[in-house]
Parts: C-alpha cells; structure tokens; sequence
C-alpha cells in the first residue's frame, strides 16, 4: 500500500490551488497561463503560490503536459495517482500537499474562470471559512443539471446543508478547514459533505459559468451517481430511517388490510378469489424487503472496507513537491 503525502508545515505558501485532472491535455497549458495572469496581479499572493495537479490516471498524456509545465513553472506540481480515485479522493490527495494559508479548488477545463479568484478570496477575507462560487448560468447537459438540483435537495435533507448554498468544485477555504477534514481516513470522500461537518460559516458568490475549453467531460452518469451514493450513505443515517418508516408503513398496511378482511369474511361471509392482488401484495413487501437489505449492505460494505484500510488513492509518481526525505510517510 502505498504512503500517503503527509501535511506540510501550515501557512508555508499564501495560495494553494488543488485540481483534479482528468482528460485535460489540451486545457492545461492554457489554464496554467490564465492562473499566471490573475495571481500575479494580485499583491497578497503574488510569487506565493502554487498549482497541485492531481491527475487521476487520465487516459491522455495529461501527466506528460503536467510534467513539461512543472519544468516550465516552478510553482506547479503534479501527484500522479496510480489508480483511478475519482475527482473528491484525487483532491485529498492534493489537499494532503497543499503548503498554503488558503486552499482552493476549481475544475481543469476553464469552465470556472480564473478571472473569478479575486471575488472568492474577498469573500473570504470577509471572515468566512470556506467560499463557494455560484454559477448563474450553467453550461452542462440537461441532465446533470437536473442531478445537480436533485443533488441539492437531498444534500440539504440528509447533510442539514444551509438553504440557498450550492456546492460548487470552485471553493475557496481555509488552511485549518483543509487540516480538519484530512482527519477523515474513510475510503469514501465527498469533500462537501467534510466541510460542512466542520464548519457552517460559509459563503457563496456568483460567478459566471463558461463552455469548456477542449476536449469533453469524463464525468458520466455512473460517476455521478457513485458520488451520491457517497453523500447519502458516508455522512448519513437517513436511509436506513427511511427504510424502517417503509417498514412500519407496510407492515401497518398489512395489519390494516388484514383487518378489513376479517370484518368482510364475518360480514360477506364470501371471500374472492384475489390471486392477482395476493401477487402484487407479494411483490411489493418482497421489493420493500430487498431495498432495506441493500441499503443495509451497502452501509455494511462501505464499513468493511474502511475497517480493512482501503487506501483513498494510491500515488504512482509526483512532481515538484516536497523531498520525499523531508516527509513523515503515514500509511492510510
């Protein structure tokens, strides 16, 4: 198994900018230049900052461009996962490096602007923990539209999430926020749902939100669904009370109808012959039956393997970044 990056000394940096990538090789020379353009013109950050690219076992050469840019750049760094981890693990594993005050995340296809930096660090600097943007216009696919709306509902049922809040991967925060969560040692990540466990002095500020730059998503419908998985089953027991009140509902149903029943055969004294709805009876208990059992098993196995240590990510290579002599290796 492999080590897991410990946290460097704190506030070593004034900036540090974490990205997951993912099928960006096209995207990144640009999103590299555009940072350089912003962060320089701003007198708090500028020659202290730094760009952690994490790429996530990206199909393309994407590791190949990062490597180029780091020797381009002395501020950027790369941590290659050995093993695809997905965006919220890939993210640890950055924050896990990340040498400055603040902390910020946003996506590596230029979809969230550079140019917006200086809004969420005012906000910030307001007194706030963690900033998220809020994008006025989205240009994604109906359907993730749809799942990001359905997303924020549930979020704020099962995490208590503050009302108007969206959860963007364009956020700013704070060191020590970063340090609270990196405690979280469980194989399934979802940053959002950490941050909102330490922490509710949140901000949000509205950005706009633009077309990708090159290349398309890698974020499928599988993907997503996997992470709301994580959001509903890692920091909830909402479901399981969910199934219990289906439980009692259709068992009271049961009661209920058996009653009504045995009031008809005193009353009627003539019983119809009902194979179709004993059939469909048996179908729903059994359906019911076999979603609490998931649900069930799905929590069971999400214990078991953070029981048995099952890494967040695995790192295959870096760049840039501490000497691994300087580093105190914690397994995961």
């Amino acid at each position: 198994m492999a080590a897991d990056l410990p946290l460097p000394p704190a506030a070593a940096l004034a900036l540090s900018f974490v990205i997951p990538v993912y099928g960006s090789e096209k995207v990144l020379p640009e999103l590299v230049s555009r940072l350089q353009a912003v962060l320089d013109t701003l007198p708090a950050v500028r020659g202290s900052y730094e760009v952690i690219f994490v790429c996530d076992r990206s199909p393309d050469r994407s590791w190949h461009v990062i490597q180029q840019l780091s020797a381009q750049y002395p501020w950027v760094r790369g941590i290659l996962l050995r093993m695809n981890a997905g965006q919220h693990n890939a993210l640890m594993a950055g924050f896990a490096q990340a040498r400055g005050a603040i902390v910020m995340t946003m996506d590596d296809d230029l979809q969230h602007a550079p140019s917006d930096i200086p809004a969420l660090l005012d906000e910030l600097a307001s007194g706030r923990d963690v900033v998220y943007a809020r994008f006025k216009n989205r240009k994604h696919a109906s359907w993730k539209i749809a799942g990001s709306r359905l997303n924020d509902m549930v979020a704020g049922y099962l995490m208590q999430k503050p009302k108007g809040l969206y959860l963007s991967p364009f956020r700013a925060m704070r060191a020590e926020i970063v340090r609270d969560i990196l405690r979280y040692r469980g194989p399934y990540v979802y940053v959002d749902g950490l941050l909102l466990s330490v922490t509710r002095n949140i901000g949000t500020v509205d950005v706009e939100h633009h077309d990708r730059f090159a290349g398309d998503s890698g974020y499928s419908l599988r993907k997503s669904i996997s992470l709301w998985l994580k959001m509903a089953t890692s920091f909830s027991i909402v479901p399981l009370r969910l199934t219990s009140f289906a439980g009692l509902f259709l068992a009271g149903l049961g009661f209920l109808l058996a009653i009504l029943l045995i009031i008809q055969k005193f009353t009627i004294d003539k019983m119809p012959i009902g194979w179709s709805s004993l059939i469909v009876t048996i179908l729903i208990i059994g359906g019911a039956q076999l979603v609490a059992l998931g649900m069930l098993g799905e929590y069971l196995g999400r214990v078991l393997l953070t029981l048995n240590s099952r890494p967040q990510y695995v790192i295959g290579d870096s760049i840039g970044l501490l000497a691994a002599d300087d580093q105190n290796h914690k397994d995961l």
